[in-house]
């Protein structure tokens, strides 16, 4: 199960338009069913608390005991254009029992056990 996140900090959402495309699209090709998307705005993107990734992982959480679940990004820079940032990110959605992969096949899958224990 696929739960699409991103962040637009611009007042203009066409960008982040397509990109919720190029999320559909990407899952419809590999038969995941998406179970919501989740994106955070305005300041609320540019933050390290985000509200709707905070709601994204509780909704993980809730779905990993029963099935594979995953946050799906366009590209990485929609977690955080802070690299250390990011993989921190990434670790909470290892700790909320899936994975996150990007609509360039870019995945964690493998090395989620390198993301654990990652903390600001």
């Amino acid at each position: 199960m696929a739960f699409v996140y991103d962040r637009c900090a611009s007042r203009s959402l066409r960008q982040l338009e397509m990109r919720m495309v190029g999320c559909d699209g990407y899952a419809d090709r590999r038969g995941w069913v998406l179970a919501g998307r989740w994106i955070d705005l305005g300041e609320a993107a540019l933050t390290t608390q985000r509200p709707q990734l905070g709601a994204l992982l509780e909704a993980m959480r809730k779905e990993a005991g029963r099935r594979a679940v995953l946050c799906l990004v366009h590209n990485w820079g929609r977690l955080s254009a802070d690299d250390t940032l990011r993989l921190v990110l990434q670790a909470r959605m290892v700790e909320a029992g899936g994975w996150t992969e990007t609509t360039f096949g870019e995945s964690d899958r493998r090395d989620r056990t390198l993301l654990v224990g990652r903390r600001p």
